[in-house]
């Protein structure tokens, strides 16, 4: 079931159990992020959630690619006094993944720069291939960028180092700052991603979305606000049908180890 697959010129989207995979798929251009392009994430990230089937979305750009970044093209067009259209449109985007209610999981298979670099970051935790490149470039194209939730993955300093050098990251070094959780053979990538998403998409789908939506409210609170939200959240299951389900099916299957 591909749902609403039509309704996109430029993403590919496969339903896999329940996990939907969103792949940019404009090879041609190296998954540039044109205006189209952003309408259409943030279409998919607002619309998926609501199919119940869906437990675990993955953000893609295939086993080659991930996103070139601005379509440079498009941006040279802009002068200040009309940049309002185009600079929401960003934002609608990266908001509608990093607030997306479900888990995002990022597979990225090629360079992530720029623009591309910061749809990563939107994401929960990225996984890359070894041919994964990653900057963040604005500085270089006297653009300003996008620092959080940048230093709240990797650090204030690491991440004052990527928005202020520009520098290119293989997937290794991206690996060893904290960036990607794991880096896998060029080809092997996405049935690495899925294997892990649809793991995750056997949990509790309302589980999934709490724990998504804590780690971006502690964010906002001291320690003592922290503990009494966290509290209150395990009340609110511990107890519940599906909490006595699962550990009924748990204990049955250690007693018959």
């Amino acid at each position: 079931n591909d749902m609403h697959a039509n309704d996109y010129a430029h993403l590919t989207i496969t339903q896999k159990e329940n996990v939907t995979v969103i792949a940019i798929d404009r090879p041609d251009k190296r998954n540039a992020l044109s205006p189209d392009v952003l309408k259409e994430l943030t279409k998919a990230f607002t619309t998926i959630p609501s199919d119940h089937q869906t437990r675990v979305i993955v953000l893609t750009g295939g086993e080659k690619y991930f996103s070139a970044g601005f379509d440079l093209n498009e941006i040279r067009k802009l002068e200040k006094r009309n940049n309002e259209n185009y600079t929401a449109l960003f934002h609608e985007t990266y908001r509608s993944i990093l607030f997306c209610p479900l888990p995002v999981v990022c597979a990225v298979g090629g360079p992530a720069i720029a623009g591309g670099f910061d749809l990563t970051m939107m994401c929960d935790f990225r996984y890359a291939s070894e041919r994964a490149k990653f900057g963040q470039r604005e500085i270089a194209l006297s653009l300003t960028p996008i620092l959080d939730p940048l230093w709240r993955i990797i650090g204030l300093g690491r991440a004052k180092e990527l928005t202020l050098t520009g520098r290119i990251y293989g997937a290794q070094e991206a690996k060893s700052i904290g960036f990607i959780n794991e880096v896998y053979a060029n080809g092997e990538l996405l049935d690495n991603v899925l294997t892990v998403a649809k793991n995750m998409a056997m949990f509790d789908r309302q589980c999934l979305i709490e724990t998504k939506q804590l780690s971006n409210q502690l964010l906002d609170q001291g320690l003592e606000g922290s503990m009494r939200i966290q509290e209150w959240l395990f009340r609110s299951y511990i107890g519940s049908e599906e909490n006595h389900e699962r550990i009924d099916s748990l204990l049955e299957t250690l007693k018959n180890k």
